[in-house]
């Protein structure tokens, strides 16, 4: 069930960039709606694994990366649009790159049969992001709040950036220790 839950976040990118890249005045609420329940989905799934005790090599390699996909998406949408500019596709390349140095370190790991569990505040740092995101699609020139809501959205994506880049250094010294002790 909860990997099911997973692959509906997933499947749920293709409709929140049909209805962020459509030409109508509702679009970046549809967006808003469809990325918010995608985001809650990451929650959900999580939840009912452990109640449900169905926790899976499948399910810890699919989450985070339905994390990825999503956030990735969002933020280069925000980017395509205009909504982050300037120093901010700075920020946006930060957790980018950090999520595919990441995937790259837990697969390098995976091949040495070793894992690298996943810690609080790397948590904190999806949700940072999933809130910047949202916050930034609701800031967009159509979105529900609109423009006004800009300068929290970005400083939001900057807390979003640093949590990444904190989370990245962390992961990189500990895959680097277990990988050099190899």
């Amino acid at each position: 069930m909860a990997n099911l839950i997973t692959l509906a976040r997933m499947a749920l990118i293709i409709p929140f960039i049909f209805a962020f890249l459509a030409n109508a005045p509702w679009n970046m609420t549809a967006a808003l709606i469809i990325f918010v329940v995608a985001s809650l989905t990451d929650f959900l799934d999580g939840y009912v694994a452990r109640a449900r005790n169905e926790t899976s090599a499948l399910g810890a390699a699919l989450d985070p990366l339905a994390d990825k996909l999503l956030i990735a998406a969002a933020f280069i949408l925000l980017v395509r649009n205009g909504v982050i500019m300037g120093f901010g596709v700075v920020a946006v390349i930060i957790i980018i790159l950090r999520e595919l140095f990441v995937s790259g370190m837990r697969e390098a790991l995976g091949a040495a049969n070793q894992t690298l569990p996943v810690t609080q505040i790397a948590k904190w740092k999806t949700t940072a992001q999933l809130i910047a995101a949202g916050l930034l699609i609701a800031a967009a020139p159509t979105g529900i709040i609109g423009e006004s809501l800009r300068p929290l959205a970005s400083a939001a994506l900057w807390v979003a950036a640093t949590l990444t880049l904190w989370t990245g250094a962390d992961y990189g010294i500990r895959s680097f220790k277990m990988l050099g002790a190899r």
